[in-house]
């Protein structure tokens, strides 16, 4: 028989010394014994070899004898292809050992057989390193087949490192050779794992995540069940094996990256990352245990990975955010514009629902982070709330585009109150956090603010507008004997002020406020304008209808809400002016109004004085004076500069009166003194 065919014969016993098989012994006792006893022992047999394959090789080994003459090269290689590696490694050493001997002869000029004996063993060894490299790789993929050979790889590798200082062997490492088998067998496994195309499947990177968590564990199991059973304790194979996927899989999931562009995607890679990986689902799993108790969980990524990770979550939590929006006006527009739908009351108050929409998107998006890191929360909400401060503007611009044909209808004025009211509860809504983006917040409570009062001063200019010529023609004769302007004054006014219960504090109180102050001041500035002098006891009639029509008005306006109570007394105080018969008790009727009203001037009292008839005359000066003297004891420190209402209204000038004033009274009555 050939020496190659010996080769073979010597392995099949080197497996069975490498691998510690029992060898059977009293065979003819066995035969005696019934059949049963038979497969008991042969039971038991199975069990104490199942223990035996379970036990770590010893660190420690004997190395078989070396051949005293190596095989051919040729025969060498033969031997690594058919993978009789520990056969082959000894020849390899035999070579190796004859090579250094033949070296020491010729220290200075050695032979060219010499140099292509060296060649040689490199290349056989280089070849060695190969294959064991290869079988490493598959180990995991196949670790039935490639037990017993992972013993021979484990001690070839031990005696190489012995060996690593002497000549003839490869000059790296082969520790680290196998390090980089490992990985590239994580690499094939990881590989391996199904992964879909975006377009053929929405959940994606979703499902290939699942299945990659799932290969890893069993994976790892088959490494603690299998394989590292053939390798003694130095080589930490299971901690290999999962250094190895923290780093493969961290690479893995970098090339991921460029097509995880939603952002569902997004979040189930990033938690994937940050929760999934460590729990018990992969790293943390029951079946690794406890193994896995002195191995770090965490995923070996690049630098940056994850803070850019973060910035393109942030990034489309804004997209997101933005879209939303562009769904809520798109949806006002095709639920409310579009038809002239009535808007909903919530509580009684008109309001739309987007506002609770809104928020709900964004908190889902905080919870979401929650869940991923904490620091990420405090990011997510200022992207959040920086796309979110645009939407006022957005919303008005196309708002008024499509609704502004509807003004004036009452449609109109419910749609502004609809979104004053709206746009107050989103304020409300985004305050919840104040605490953790303050400049953000603050930014978007100017943004509503300024909307919010954009759409109130439209109310008011409409309603300005309305009861502009029903104003004018107050205090003039036509007043005086029909009440249609009144009528149509409070008509318009009592139904804002049915729109007005619609609207939510605080805002119903600074608009009500600002049209109380509007109609007082047109109202009462009629009696300036000088179109109407009460002659033949008239002033009696013109002071009654003036108290009653302001008592209504003063009671609409509680009603509405306003928080301007001091303007009730204007119209009392200059009623009873108006109203006085003797002319001598007019001047007890001034102190009231000098105290409800210090800005009331004396070229204001001329205007009532006018419109009760009364135009000169020595009363008419005493009434002046004593408005003047009146004046100069109020304290002008306790004057409540928020209460105005004469100071900004013009007076014309009645030329009837002039000739019977002093020269300095002309002068004061002139339009711009």
């Amino acid at each position: 028989m050939s020496r190659l065919g010996d080769s073979i014969l010597k392995k099949g016993a080197s497996l069975r010394r490498s691998l510690r098989f029992k060898k059977d012994s009293n065979k003819a006792a066995k035969q005696e014994s019934p059949i049963s006893d038979v497969l008991t022992e042969r039971m038991g047999e199975n069990e104490t070899e199942e223990e035996q394959v379970l036990d770590e090789i010893e660190e420690s080994y004997s190395l078989p004898e070396i051949p005293q003459t190596p095989l051919s090269v040729m025969q060498i290689n033969k031997l690594i292809e058919m993978e009789v590696l520990e056969e082959a490694h000894l020849n390899l050493l035999a070579m190796r050992l004859e090579l250094q001997k033949e070296q020491e002869q010729f220290p200075d000029d050695a032979p060219v057989e010499l140099a292509k004996k060296e060649k040689d063993l490199i290349l056989l060894y280089t070849d060695l390193r190969k294959k064991i490299c290869t079988i490493v790789c598959d180990s995991n993929s196949f670790p039935a087949r490639n037990k017993a050979l992972l013993v021979h790889v484990a001690r070839i590798i031990q005696e190489e490192e012995k060996r690593a200082e002497e000549r003839g062997g490869l000059p790296d490492s082969w520790m680290e050779a196998w390090k980089e088998a490992v990985s590239e067998g994580v690499q094939v496994k990881v590989n391996s794992v199904h992964l879909e195309k975006k377009e053929q499947n929405p959940s994606w990177l979703a499902v290939h995540l699942g299945l990659l968590g799932k290969t890893i564990v069993q994976d790892l199991e088959n490494v603690n069940r299998d394989l590292r059973w053939s390798y003694p304790p130095s080589f930490k194979v299971f901690s290999n094996y999962v250094k190895s996927y923290h780093r493969i899989v961290g690479l893995h999931l970098r090339k991921l990256e460029p097509q995880v562009t939603e952002m569902k995607d997004l979040y189930a890679l990033l938690d994937w990352i940050l929760n999934k990986y460590k729990s018990e689902k992969i790293m943390g799993s029951f079946s690794l245990q406890p193994d896995m108790a002195q191995e770090s969980a965490d995923l070996q990524l690049e630098e940056g990975f994850l803070e850019q990770l973060f910035e393109k979550y942030c990034f489309r939590s804004k997209e997101d955010i933005s879209a939303a929006l562009d769904r809520v006006i798109e949806l006002e527009y095709e639920s409310i514009w579009k038809h002239r739908v009535e808007p909903q009351q919530e509580d009684n108050f008109l309001q739309s629902p987007f506002p609770m929409d809104i928020w709900t998107k964004v908190q889902a998006n905080v919870v979401h982070s929650r869940k991923l890191d904490p620091e990420l929360v405090q990011k997510v909400i200022a992207s959040c709330l920086e796309e979110l401060k645009t939407f006022p503007d957005r919303f008005e611009t196309l708002f008024r585009h499509h609704c502004s044909a509807l003004q004036p209808q009452p449609l109109w004025t419910e749609y502004h109150i609809t979104y004053i009211n709206s746009f107050a509860a989103l304020q409300q809504y985004m305050e919840g956090y104040q605490d953790r983006c303050p400049k953000e917040v603050e930014g978007l409570k100017r943004e509503v603010k300024d909307l919010i009062l954009r759409l109130m001063q439209s109310l008011e200019e409409q309603y300005k507008e309305d009861i502009k010529p029903f104003l004018r023609r107050m205090m003039t004769r036509k007043w005086l004997t029909n009440d249609d302007d009144f009528n149509s004054l409070y008509k318009r006014t009592e139904l804002l002020s049915q729109h007005c219960d619609l609207m939510r504090p605080p805002y119903v109180q600074e608009f009500a406020s600002h049209l109380h102050h509007h109609v007082v001041k047109e109202y009462i500035g009629q009696l300036m304008k000088n179109n109407y002098t009460c002659k033949n006891r008239k002033h009696e009639k013109a002071a009654n209808k003036m108290h009653q029509q302001w008592n209504r008005l003063s009671d609409l306006f509680d009603d509405m809400k306003s928080s301007h109570e001091w303007l009730h007394h204007v119209g009392e105080d200059l009623s009873n002016i108006i109203k006085e018969t003797n002319k001598t008790d007019i001047k007890k009727h001034l102190q009231p109004l000098v105290e409800h009203y210090p800005d009331f001037s004396r070229k204001h009292l001329v205007a009532v004085l006018y419109f009760r008839g009364l135009k000169k005359g020595r009363e008419y000066n005493l009434i002046l004076q004593k408005l003047t003297t009146l004046k100069k004891e109020v304290d002008s420190s306790s004057i409540n500069r928020s209460q105005v209402l004469f100071g900004d209204m013009q007076v014309t000038a009645n030329t009837d009166c002039l000739p019977s004033l002093p020269l300095v009274c002309v002068n004061f009555l002139q339009p711009n003194s």
